[in-house]
């Protein structure tokens, strides 16, 4: 049964969450560029967000970056850490490569805030930073401790900390997700699962115009097994599958010897992944003398909305009700860190800033959403039982 702190109390140091203040913050983590593929980038920034931890209530973990990727940091209240607790889960990396804040520089238009990775998901990240300072600055200490981590290698499916947020998530009562908003505010309770699978194909080369009745053709072949992915959409389940890379062949008059795919799979529920992997696993050639193997899995379980999930839910709308905040929830086609945790803790997703243009030349937050999903965050700190 999940128990919650009335929610009476009036918000103190209200000028906390002016949103140039917070805006001012942000600003710091976007100006430090951090694709995943750049680990001395990432780690630019995972110190500055250790340093600024260093003057709060908490106990630092620095782990170190493995497989090229960068470090992870871990933020642990000094209370609370004897029971299950809050998890927040954010991550510092980017999709935007090196230099591309030249093409995207921070600035600000109205309303509007550009800068790469701005919404996804340095401004989620980052307030959720900044209302647990503002949580520090009172004297009150909630009873459920509090662990902030942030991660370096959401953006290629999270393979060096995927260990580390299941642990994490399987010690606390309660996940907060810090990706961005969707469709105009909306938080997340669902996720579909993804997987990602690598088609390999071999067949026979031969000179294409003297004898081509020796040759096999391995891109022959992978035409048949595209056909027979993309028959495995099904949109009525939710269940897509998409051929996103294709290779093969080395010159025009070489029968091709070998191809390849990268195939892409999102799925609703688990008994949805259980079919599809078993499916996409199970492709077999049809020409002899070309062998098709595939190797791969399901990198993000679904992310399902559970009886926990749906009362934590219903308390975080109840609580952006109070601050004039209409919180509407949603099931989305990505994946995130949450699909980690949502099996077996409650998980609320999209807590991050409401904004658009994800992974895009045009990535924006909306300034008005800073301070109300900044206090949101900070409500919930304070009353989650």
């Amino acid at each position: 049964m999940m128990r919650f702190k009335g929610t009476d109390a009036s918000m103190t140091g209200s000028n906390w969450f002016d949103p140039q203040t917070i805006l001012d913050g942000i600003r710091r983590w976007v100006e430090i560029e951090t694709p995943t593929e750049a680990p001395e980038q990432v780690n630019k920034l995972v110190s500055v967000v250790a340093e600024q931890y260093r003057d709060l209530p908490v106990t630092l973990e620095r782990i170190a970056g493995t497989d090229g990727c960068g470090d992870h940091l871990v933020a642990r209240t000094n209370w609370g850490q004897d029971q299950p607790g809050i998890l927040v889960l954010s991550h510092l990396d980017t999709v935007h490569p090196i230099g591309f804040i030249e093409r995207l520089p921070f600035k600000v238009e109205g309303d509007v805030a550009f800068g790469p990775g701005i919404y996804d998901m340095k401004g989620g990240a980052y307030i959720a930073h900044h209302a647990f300072r503002a949580l520090c600055a009172t004297g009150d200490r909630p009873p459920l401790g509090i662990t902030h981590l942030f991660t370096s290698d959401e953006e290629i499916g999270s393979p060096t900390s995927r260990a580390l947020i299941e642990t994490e998530g399987r010690k606390a009562k309660y996940v907060l997700v810090t990706e961005p908003a969707r469709d105009g505010g909306k938080i997340v309770t669902g996720r579909k699962g993804v997987g990602r699978f690598r088609v390999s194909i071999k067949g026979v080369p031969a000179h294409a115009g003297s004898r081509p009745e020796d040759g096999r053709s391995a891109v022959r072949e992978l035409g048949n097994i595209i056909l027979a992915l993309e028959g495995m959409n099904d949109l009525a389940r939710g269940v897509t599958v998409n051929v996103g890379v294709v290779r093969g062949g080395t010159r025009p008059n070489v029968t091709p010897e070998d191809a390849y795919a990268e195939v892409d799979l999102r799925v609703v529920s688990l008994r949805d992944a259980d079919e599809f992997v078993g499916k996409i696993l199970g492709l077999r050639s049809k020409t002899d003398g070309v062998t098709v193997t595939v190797t791969g899995e399901l990198n993000r379980p679904p992310y399902e909305k559970s009886n926990a999930g749906a009362s934590l839910y219903e308390h975080a709308r109840t609580l952006a009700s109070e601050i004039g905040l209409e919180l509407i929830d949603t099931h989305t086609g990505g994946g995130s860190d949450g699909n980690f945790t949502a099996p077996f803790t409650a998980t609320l997703d999209g807590l991050g800033v409401d904004g658009k243009g994800a992974h895009t030349h045009y990535e924006q937050l909306y300034v008005s959403s800073l301070a109300p999903r900044a206090r949101l965050l900070h409500r919930l700190y304070q009353t989650l039982r």
